[in-house]
């Protein structure tokens, strides 16, 4: 098979991770995007999305060549939307071309045509891309892309940096630090089968040490107590269900608190308030430690398909030192700057997931007791402006009356609340979510702790 060459300009079909291929144009990459090591690649800008990657060559194929054989094998609307866009794309091209070649100078001598123009990542035509009507979802695999976009838009104070995609194209170089991690709960358990999948050193401990089994057949190494896995690692992670239980971690019996020495970083990636993350960067760094939290946007099965969104904070050089583990654990990673804000931001993201679930399931319910189709209902939405996988798997789970734990009930009250309360310091008002979060607490009451956050719709047949 002839080797096919591609370069600037050329519309390809690009294949990301476990996604489908997908078309898209290659683009010179932004000035301070460095190419990944290792094979040859080329950044792609993706059609019908906001999402742009470094693709490797031979997970790249020439758009004509192949597009009846990728119409053939994906039917998804995003899909067809992206194709279209593509098409779309091209006539405006063509017309562009076509008017370049009829018109002429001021003596009336034709100019000569001009070659397309190549799309970078400032180009105002970047818009024609994507459908303008339509913005990505959180659970599109190209919504962190979107996120990025609507970030910079932010106060220059605050550094934002996305991660590029090389976790997701298996070219991970692992850090030579040695890496701690506490906690193996639905999230932990992912992000270290995914630290060890990619060659890092991972030493690890769970209140439950048998846990800990799984990891040390994998290769982890076991630390006793946290203050052992602090002292012995250059970098400690953390991720516990609570603010009570992360603090417990670095301050109670042979906590965290024990093992850090100056140099050694502590990173908490638990979700809890922006207070808790104060007092824990102060503790740590009056011991000569330093300090990043790293909270992480996702549920079990991201967390297993090393995909969760990673938001960080606090020192930028820990940040730096992370970035190996950062690529292995997620498909990007934002830094917001000083201790708490990813606190923030983690709080009114679960506020928003929390309060739309809870009204999802509402509406669920509310057709049913009108004589309405639930799949009907979900058909529909699926169908409309809202469609998204969180969407239809969480109610297909519904529907099915499978709730089990993907992201937990108790955990998602939990930052309601927390949210809440920051409202409340902020004088914000947070109506929405404190409505939500009653319906969390009566699920709650019906025993729900423990299940998905799906099951805040049993509170609504009770």
């Amino acid at each position: 098979m002839a080797t096919v060459h591609l370069r600037i300009g050329d519309l390809v079909w690009g294949k990301l991770g476990r996604y489908p291929p997908w078309p898209g144009k290659i683009v010179s990459p932004p000035k301070d995007l460095k190419k990944p090591r290792g094979k040859k690649c080329h950044f792609v800008k993706f059609f019908g999305t906001e999402d742009h990657a470094w693709i490797k060559v031979e997970q790249l194929k020439p758009y004509h060549a192949h597009k009846e054989e990728m119409i053939k094998i994906n039917k998804g609307k995003r899909f067809q939307q992206a194709v279209d866009a593509v098409e779309d794309f091209l006539k405006k091209s063509k017309g562009k071309e076509q008017n370049s070649e009829g018109k002429g100078d001021a003596k009336g001598k034709k100019t000569p045509k001009k070659p397309l123009k190549i799309l970078d990542e400032d180009d105002e035509d970047l818009s024609a891309l994507r459908d303008p009507s339509e913005k990505p979802v959180k659970d599109d695999p190209h919504f962190h892309h979107f996120l990025l976009s609507q970030s910079e838009k932010d106060t220059a104070s605050t550094s934002i940096q996305a991660a590029d995609s090389t976790a997701i194209n298996g070219s991970i170089t692992p850090t030579d630090k040695r890496i701690g991690f506490l906690g193996l709960g639905l999230m932990g358990s992912g992000i270290v089968s995914n630290l060890l999948k990619m060659g890092h050193v991972v030493t690890v401990w769970n209140r439950t040490a048998e846990k800990c089994d799984l990891f040390i057949q994998e290769g982890a190494r076991l630390g006793r107590t946290p203050a052992e896995v602090a002292s012995m690692c250059d970098i400690t992670f953390s991720c516990v269900s609570d603010p009570k239980a992360a603090r417990d971690l670095v301050l109670g019996p042979s906590g965290v608190l024990q093992g850090i020495r100056p140099g050694k970083c502590y990173v908490e990636m638990s979700t809890v308030d922006p207070e808790t993350i104060t007092e824990l960067s102060q503790v740590i760094t009056s011991r000569g430690g330093r300090f990043l939290e790293a909270p992480v946007a996702g549920s079990q099965q991201l967390s297993n398909d090393g995909m969760l969104v990673i938001l960080a904070a606090g020192d930028r050089t820990v940040y730096e030192d992370c970035s190996s583990c950062f690529q292995a654990m997620g498909k990007t990673s934002f830094f917001l700057g000083e201790a708490g804000n990813a606190a923030r931001m983690m709080l009114i993201l679960n506020m928003v997931q929390g309060s739309f679930m809870a009204t999802i399931a509402e509406g669920l319910t509310l057709a049913q007791a009108t004589g309405q189709s639930q799949q009907t209902f979900l058909d529909i939405l699926c169908q409309g402006q809202m469609a998204s996988t969180f969407v239809d798997q969480k109610c297909q789970n519904i529907l099915q009356g499978n709730f089990k734990p993907d992201y937990y009930l108790k955990h998602i009250q939990k930052d309601l609340r927390l949210a809440i309360s920051m409202g409340d310091m902020a004088n914000h008002p947070t109506p929405m979510a404190a409505a939500a979060n009653e319906v969390y607490k009566r699920a709650k009451a019906l025993d729900q702790s423990d299940n998905d956050i799906s099951a805040v719709y049993r509170a609504y047949i009770h």
